[in-house]
């Protein structure tokens, strides 16, 4: 075992296949996509979603406190007590100046700005709510998550785009390294399900325009393919160091065993075309873990189900391993979290080491001739691993791999 390793004690999941880890898995493990017309899109070029089908925040948060949650926060607490539930944590069993929160956030969410500036368009400026702000800055994520918790150590929040809540990860897992903290609250939340995203990234060409049956517009590796889908969600991992979760004689769940981050230094919003700073980064993570290609057994993938980022994805696989292990593409059936999916996706691949199961990529029918991959289609696949990679990449170039081995 590496003593460069941390523990993962605890999941909380927040997606569209449902609230909670266990509803998460069994929509993944389904193979089924979860994109459905939203009423808040109406009108718009691309009027379809993945969105939380009950996250009825009043309920599960109490109405005292979900009243001044942006919808992004409410999903990241819903997702963190989850978590910490599950580590078997909470107020009197850590010492709260050494637990930090670390989430990573894209835009969070846009849906106060687009409700606050219709009061500015509308004429109607002083009915602006003075909370506006302090509900929808992306740091107000990991402080309400913090103040929930009553933690008192470092509080950040990293915004790496689409690769945020997996640069969360692994900030999270330095800072346990580094001795700075013994229990991290890390992960990712967003939510891309209103107006301004959907026009925006229609108008860039990124999604889907399979508006005719959008349960079929999500498609990874697929030939296909013609765009992501526009999701929301929150993944949120509790990790510790390995002597803390020995100590309280913890359940580990998996081992968070390797990190690698890169640049591709080539365009605002397109991948390099061979993948070059995708490559880069899964070679420091395994080099970061003490692994060797062949040690890998499955590749959770970015799998946005875009030409340009899954053909490139494909091409940085190909280039560190010599035969590229089964690879699955949870975004199929979830649709793309953006500052989330880094961190919902890690999840799923403790998941997948635990169960010893590759889950299927939503509407894969026919594999894009030059992805060259095993792509894990129609149903789960099981597979003997014992250790596991998980990809995010995003806009400026931004990679994130981290590297997730079994628990014994």
């Amino acid at each position: 075992m590496s003593a460069r390793e941390v523990a993962v004690t605890g999941l909380g999941l927040v997606t569209p296949a449902g609230v909670g880890v266990a509803a998460t898995w069994q929509g993944v493990l389904g193979g089924t996509s979860t994109a459905v017309r939203c009423p808040a899109l109406d009108g718009l070029p691309v009027d379809f979603c993945c969105r939380v089908p009950d996250l009825d925040a009043d309920r599960r948060l109490g109405r005292r406190l979900s009243w001044r949650l942006d919808r992004c926060a409410a999903m990241a607490l819903v997702a963190a007590r989850e978590a910490v539930a599950d580590a078997g944590l909470g107020a009197g069993s850590w010492d709260p100046v050494r637990v930090g929160v670390v989430l990573g956030v894209g835009t969070a969410s846009m849906e106060r700005y687009e409700e606050e500036f219709a009061k500015i368009s509308g004429g109607r400026a002083t009915e602006i709510s003075p909370l506006a702000i302090p509900r929808s800055v992306p740091n107000m994520v990991a402080g309400e998550v913090g103040m929930d918790l009553q933690v008192r150590g470092p509080n950040l929040t990293v915004s790496t785009a689409c690769a945020s809540g997996a640069t969360a990860l692994g900030t999270a897992r330095q800072l346990l390294l580094a001795d700075a903290c013994d229990v991290v609250v890390a992960g990712g939340s967003e939510s891309l399900c209103s107006r301004i995203p959907a026009a925006c990234f229609h108008q860039m060409g990124a999604l889907s325009r399979r508006g005719d049956d959008p349960a079929a517009a999500s498609r990874p590796f697929d030939a296909d393919r013609d765009g992501f889908v526009l999701g929301e969600g929150a993944g949120v991992l509790v990790l510790e160091r390995l002597e803390h979760a020995r100590a309280r004689g913890s359940r580990i769940r998996s081992y968070l065993a390797g990190y690698g981050a890169s640049c591709d230094a080539y365009h605002f919003t397109s991948p390099h075309p061979e993948g070059r700073g995708a490559a880069e980064a899964l070679a420091v993570a395994l080099d970061d873990a003490g692994l060797d290609p062949g040690d890998i057994a499955h590749v959770n993938a970015h799998g946005t189900a875009t030409v340009l980022n899954d053909r490139a994805e494909a091409s940085a696989l190909r280039q560190v391993f010599r035969r590229p292990p089964p690879v699955t593409a949870v975004k199929g059936a979830l649709g793309h979290a953006a500052g989330g999916a880094g961190a919902i996706e890690a999840a799923c691949t403790v998941l997948s080491l635990e169960d010893q199961v590759v889950p299927p990529t939503a509407n894969l029918h026919r594999l894009d001739p030059e992805i060259e991959l095993d792509v894990v289609g129609k149903a789960p696949r099981p597979v003997r691993m014992t250790a596991a990679v998980s990809n995010a990449f995003g806009f400026g170039g931004q990679n994130a791999v981290l590297v997730l081995r079994s628990a014994p």
